[in-house]
């Protein structure tokens, strides 16, 4: 079994094959998302020709993804023109073998379930902080996708309706805050240098920067905290870049297990492991399943 995966974001699409281990020949191409939808089909097309012949196709992208008819339900203006996009029929009509498409949070839920810091867990969380907050639920060891495949838009939690608008849907919302975009809006609010978490993180010990990390930190609990009680999850997987500073995680454990209920204290908060693997993996893996 010889299976391509790609993983499409705004910045690279990445691309691999797999034959049941870790993705090989991993590849990374900028998506020039700039240039539309169109574009990027044409260009990860081009991606697939180069690895020869393969078994099926497993395509993580940005987006809300309808991942039974395969297509992009929604995606904003950073791939202008790629809502509505037919994914599964245009790489079906190349390359005539199977094709899954999935949304990349839940594909790279999908790759932490079976091969990381979720794995042989029946009922998980993950969510990523990064330019927003992307969510997956997993349950009974399946994708939870929602009515209408949008479930787990964890960004969207109110978490402060006290600064609600009424034209702005995300307004007041977890991802204003708990993002690492909001972290890095923070710590500019204090020192217009601090344009990054590298930056950030490099003067931590500073007390000033310090107490923005740990107000940051605080937004990303009262996230948790109420997911943990919804949820009730064996586990809670974080990913995104900023997670790998240790202060985060530490915190966020500690925090939170002292914000729940004690009869939710069993979930276990970790890190994701498997990196820019995550969405690969969990691709390859959903097209596997077709064969």
């Amino acid at each position: 079994m010889r299976i391509a995966a790609l993983d499409i974001g705004g910045t690279s699409i990445k691309s691999g094959i797999w034959t049941g281990g870790l993705t090989e020949e991993v590849r990374e191409e900028p998506t020039q998302a700039k240039q539309g939808g169109e574009a990027v089909m044409e260009k990860a097309k081009k991606i697939l020709h180069g690895y020869g012949s393969f078994d099926a196709i497993g395509i993580s992208t940005a987006g809300q993804v309808n991942s039974v008819e395969g297509f992009i339900r929604y995606a904003n203006e950073n791939i202008p023109g790629y809502t509505g996009t037919k994914v599964c029929e245009i790489m079906e009509q190349e390359f005539k073998v199977p094709v899954a498409v999935e949304n990349d949070v839940n594909a790279a839920a999908v790759g932490e379930g079976r091969f990381g810091a979720a794995k042989g867990m029946d009922d998980f969380l993950c969510i990523t902080y990064g330019t927003g907050v992307g969510g997956a639920i997993v349950l009974g060891k399946g994708l939870y996708r929602g009515n209408s495949f949008s479930a787990g838009e964890f960004g969207g939690l109110l978490v402060h309706p006290e600064v609600r608008m009424e034209n702005d849907h995300f307004s007041g919302c977890y991802e204003k805050y708990a993002s690492a975009t909001a972290l890095v809006a923070r710590a500019r609010q204090m020192d217009e240098s601090l344009t990054d978490g590298r930056k950030i993180f490099a003067r931590i010990k500073e007390p000033q920067v310090k107490q923005v990390v740990d107000d940051w930190i605080d937004e990303i609990v009262w996230g948790l905290v109420t997911l943990t009680h919804i949820f009730n999850p064996a586990c809670i997987v974080l990913g995104g870049g900023v997670m790998a500073q240790p202060y985060i995680l530490e915190q966020v454990q500690q925090k939170t297990l002292k914000q729940i209920m004690p009869s939710f204290g069993q979930v276990k908060i970790r890190r994701a492991e498997m990196g820019n693997q995550a969405g690969l993996l969990g691709a390859a893996y959903l097209a596997s399943r077709l064969l």
